[in-house]
């Protein structure tokens, strides 16, 4: 019982903090779709069976501006790769979220598991839906 007490107690002294969470995490609930179907809209049709992987030309032009967004682009993978496995518990679209903050982030081996991911039956039907709602050829299967 006490136990009890003392979890009360915590959110009574920390309500600011439980609810700028709360709100985040609504917040997190209402953009997350937007930005994963953005990102699946855009991604190339052969994004997953390409075996060569340069960064964009102009990005070799102005390496700031690479870096920085290299590092802009790794920290919303981060940040949606959080929410994707926050949101396998709460409402959301997890696995479609899991899969847009992985296609983000840099690290070895990130094409192997993407392509693994990707070729899950639920994520694979979600990825070719969204496409077609957006008028969008369907992404090519790899082969695993």
């Amino acid at each position: 019982m006490d136990s009890i007490h003392g979890i009360i107690d915590w959110m009574t002294a920390n309500s600011a903090l439980l609810w700028w969470l709360f709100a985040a995490s609504v917040l997190l609930l209402l953009l997350s779709p937007v930005i994963a179907g953005w990102v699946i809209v855009r991604l190339p049709a052969d994004y997953f069976v390409q075996t060569d992987r340069r960064p964009l030309a102009t990005w070799q032009n102005t390496p700031a501006l690479r870096y920085t967004l290299l590092v802009a682009k790794n920290v919303l993978g981060v940040v949606l790769l959080v929410a994707g496995l926050i949101m396998l518990i709460a409402p959301g679209q997890g696995l479609l979220t899991l899969v847009i903050g992985l296609t983000l982030i840099d690290f070895p081996g990130k094409y192997r598991l993407e392509s693994w991911f990707v070729t899950r039956q639920a994520v694979w039907k979600s990825l070719n839906w969204i496409r077609k709602r957006a008028g969008k050829s369907e992404i090519q299967r790899p082969s695993t």
